[in-house]
Parts: C-alpha cells; structure tokens; sequence
C-alpha cells in the first residue's frame, strides 16, 4: 500500500507501508491490504504505520483520511509531525496541537457571540424604526 500524509504546504510523508493505524472520533482502527475504499475525519491524534518490522510514526492535527480504489491512503492534514520517538510525539506535539485547537475553538466561540450581539443590535435599532422606515 502507498501512503502519502500531505499538509497545505508540503507531501510529509510518501512510503509504502504494510499497514496503518489512525484514529477518528469513533476511536482506533486499522488498515490492511485488500481494505474497502474508506473516508474519515480524523481526530487530533498519532497514525502509526508499519513499512516490514519497523513502526512509523506521525502526530497529526486532526485531518481527512481516504483509501482510494486502488487501496493507497491519502491523509490531507493542517499540520503534521513524523518522527520515531513516539514519547515525544505524545508528549509535547499533540499536546500543542490539543492546546491549539482548544484556543481556535475559543476564538469561534467568541467571533460567533460578536456576530450575533451585532445582530441583535440591528434587528432592535429596526424595530425602533420601523414606524419611521428608517435605520440608523
């Protein structure tokens, strides 16, 4: 099986591989050769692959994971980190990743609650002058 882990700037990882683990937010799971053609999101989280006796592995920052066809999985991520040193990956990558997406989330949050308070600003300053037909 080929796989290929690609971010928006750059192909991080291009290898055969004999096998692959991945998470999404129903849990772990594996993929072998002959595996049906499959999608999924994925969570933050580390994809291990096995390329003969040696394990691989890559903290991922969430991301879209796709078996095509002819069995190659493509894993399209924000941002990804290979190495060996698993503890490490574990440790202080997905941590980061964890923290960051903790704060994207807070900052959604935020932007959203601005939004509508504008929007409840507009829609009471229109009902304030809709006697009128004007809006100031």
């Amino acid at each position: 099986m080929q796989l290929k882990i690609v971010t928006p700037l750059s192909v991080v990882v291009e290898t055969d591989i004999t096998s692959l683990r991945a998470e999404d937010v129903s849990g772990s799971f594996g993929i072998l050769p002959g595996h049906a053609p499959f999608l999924t999101t994925l969570a933050v989280s580390i994809a291990s692959w096995r390329r003969g006796r040696r394990e691989h592995f890559c903290a991922l920052r969430g991301g879209v994971l796709v078996v095509g066809e002819d069995g190659g999985i493509t894993i399209a991520t924000r941002e990804a980190v290979p190495g060996d040193d698993l503890d490490h990956l574990d440790r202080d990558v997905l941590e980061r990743f964890q923290s960051e997406e903790d704060a994207e989330r807070v900052e959604r949050s935020e932007t959203v609650q601005l939004q509508l308070n504008a929007i409840r600003r507009m829609v009471s300053r229109l009902h304030l002058n809709a006697d009128r037909g004007a809006f100031r």
